[in-house]
């Protein structure tokens, strides 16, 4: 693999595809999937449309209690992979998402940055979203080139389009649909064990799954780096880690988010 052409363009673009680098690891995280779904946690969120289409399934932070998620986040090459493209000493694991489409939904994921969602900052993060099927580029994740160096967070909303956080003063996402020639939108034809590594400031979104043949089961793990630290949001983020005994600033080395991999090439 050239990781020096990668982490160019994951520099630049913010959201780069890696092909095939989780093949053998398909049929473990479709066990972990199926599990999940017949005993989902209490943070999983289903949307099921007013329309009567399928519903969108997601389920968050489980990779402790299914353990084909915590083989694949602590065997696989993906905290290797994490830390190169990061261009950091180790990476730590933040949590996983589970994200399943079904055949015929009509749910739109809109645009969006994850990082204002997360109790965490930091420049060196990375997103791996990983499909366990065929992917269309019309249902693929859909990420805006480079919008992860505007210097910009947008405000986050919930997908009713509440505010998610009360008195926010962020600016709205601009209308990227209206004005889709502006931008320079990424996205791939993808089979079972590609992934899209993108950064937690790009604005990505995904179109309804209306086909009515495919599944859209994704696996997405969040990865985070050497300069990562807490942040309070003053509100319930997505996933909701308001247990936890930390103020903006703090490192966050404790159990929630251990170092999966630790690059001794880096000092």
């Amino acid at each position: 693999m050239d990781y020096s052409t990668l982490i160019n363009d994951f520099k630049q673009n913010g959201a780069i595809v890696l092909r095939g680098v989780f093949n053998d690891w398909i049929p473990n995280l479709k066990k972990g999937i199926d599990s999940l779904i017949e005993n989902p946690s209490s943070r999983e969120r289903s949307y099921k449309p007013d329309d009567g289409t399928a519903p969108f399934f997601q389920d968050l932070c489980n990779w402790k209690r299914i353990k084909e998620f915590e083989n694949f986040i602590t065997n696989s090459e993906m905290a290797k992979i994490a830390s190169v493209l990061m261009e950091s000493k180790y990476a730590r694991f933040f949590h996983d998402h589970v994200l399943v489409k079904e055949p015929g939904s009509s749910i739109v994921t809109p645009w969006h940055q994850d990082q204002p969602y997360y109790c965490v900052e930091g420049k060196k993060n990375v997103s791996f979203w990983i499909p366990l099927d065929k992917i269309d580029s019309k249902v693929c994740l859909k990420c805006i080139s480079g919008s992860h160096l505007w210097g910009k967070i947008h405000k986050p909303k919930r997908f009713n389009g509440e505010d998610l956080y009360e008195n926010d003063k962020s600016d709205e996402m601009p209308d990227i649909d209206k004005n889709i020639n502006l931008y320079d939108v990424l996205s791939w034809e993808l089979e079972p064990g590609d992934a899209i590594a993108f950064n937690f400031r790009v604005i990505h979104g995904a179109d309804a799954n209306l086909n009515n043949l495919a599944r859209r089961r994704v696996f997405s793990a969040r990865w985070i780096g050497d300069d990562g630290y807490f942040v309070d949001r003053k509100g319930k983020g997505s996933p909701p880690f308001e247990y936890l005994n930390l103020k903006t600033g703090d490192a966050l080395n404790i159990p929630d988010f251990p170092i999966i991999y630790l690059n001794d090439n880096r000092k």
